[in-house]
């Protein structure tokens, strides 16, 4: 029994004595930088009191404090519930004396890290209330077409663009001499046009003058209007002369470049006796040499019904095929040579033929081409 009482208070001292090592060896803690607000929560805490009337650490204090690194944490992780100064119950989470609204796990709405809603304290600029670039100028917007400051040009003249000035143009496409089998004539094809860039006049006229009268003549009085920087839109008026019987016709179409410069009239046609006719032209220059060009063309005619004083057939009534070689000795003055075949279809060829005359022919041609 001895032996057992003598071990047991043996094990007990020796417990005593680790207790006490390790208390000596533990680390001590400096509390002299704390807040005198920290200790006071910490003595409520200890008395069982409740803390939302103590006021939080300032960001000084909070800052100070050893091995604490605000810059990583995750506030929507933080569990405000259990911080001193913050009511339980209080679901704008503001912390007493910090001028920040924070909005973090318990916000309504429901995101963490939602900052959109903060209130960022002493700052006047309402942040939520700008509004991106755009909408409505404010009233006094200067105007970015009057000239500056209300300051305008006197008794000088206020100067003109560009596209307010008016021009004009001749262009004499085909003046040609025409020569088939026993037969020869002289044919033409030109326009002039005068005005502005978007809108200007257009005189059209083309056809054949064969033993000095005019076969076949065909003048066109439009309103051109451009629709893109190569083509124009037409409205007008045409006038058939010369052989048979004089029509007037309403016309309209387009006129000039298309894609890979292809140069196209297409004109459609309606006259006051019902009768509708169409003409396409299209023309592709081909350069050999800056000054040598080849030039293929075709033009064809379609009309509703037939004209027999005119050698019009109803339907495709005629076409020109022909290919022109010119040597432009400068841009605005180019003679040619060229080959073309001709013919024309239906009741026109049978009326051509009981004339005694081809309605099929080659035609050689020799002409000059005039612009300025």
């Amino acid at each position: 029994m001895m032996n057992r009482r003598v071990n047991l208070i043996a094990i007990l001292m020796a417990l005593k004595l680790s207790s006490a090592w390790a208390q000596e060896g533990q680390v001590p803690v400096d509390h002299s930088h704390h807040s005198v607000a920290a200790k006071r929560i910490r003595s409520d805490v200890k008395s069982g009191k409740k803390s939302a009337a103590a006021p939080a650490a300032t960001a000084t204090d909070m800052g100070a404090m050893p091995g604490m690194d605000h810059s990583g944490m995750d506030h929507s992780k933080m569990n405000h519930d259990s911080m001193p100064g913050m009511e339980q119950g209080d679901k704008s989470g503001t912390a007493p004396g910090s001028g920040h609204d924070m909005n973090h796990g318990g916000a309504t709405s429901g995101k963490s890290g939602d900052m959109s809603n903060m209130n960022h304290g002493g700052d006047d600029a309402d942040h939520g209330s700008m509004s991106m670039q755009g909408g409505s100028a404010p009233p006094d917007a200067r105007d970015p077409h009057a000239y500056s400051d209300g300051y305008d040009f006197g008794p000088i003249p206020r100067p003109k663009m560009g596209d307010e000035d008016n021009f004009g143009s001749l262009l004499v496409d085909r003046l040609e001499s025409v020569t088939t089998r026993g037969n020869t004539a002289m044919t033409y094809d030109w326009q002039a046009w005068y005005g502005q860039t978007y809108d200007r006049a257009l005189i059209r006229a083309e056809g054949e003058i064969e033993s000095g009268a005019f076969k076949d003549a065909r003048n066109e009085l439009l309103w051109a209007h451009a629709i893109t920087a190569y083509l124009d839109t037409q409205l007008g008026v045409r006038y058939d002369s010369g052989k048979g019987t004089d029509r007037g016709w309403l016309a309209f179409g387009i006129q000039g470049l298309l894609p890979y410069w292809l140069y196209v009239e297409a004109t459609a046609y309606v006259n006051e006796q019902g009768r509708t006719a169409f003409r396409l032209e299209t023309e592709y220059d081909l350069l050999l040499t800056q000054k040598l060009i080849l030039q293929p063309r075709i033009e064809t005619n379609f009309y509703s019904q037939r004209d027999d004083t005119r050698d019009v057939s109803s339907g495709l009534s005629n076409i020109e095929a022909g290919l022109r070689l010119r040597y432009e000795v400068r841009r605005e003055f180019a003679p040619y040579v060229g080959i073309e075949w001709a013919s024309r279809f239906g009741s026109a060829a049978n009326n051509i033929r009981a004339a005694g005359k081809d309605a099929e022919e080659a035609r050689l041609i020799a002409g000059v081409r005039i612009w300025f």
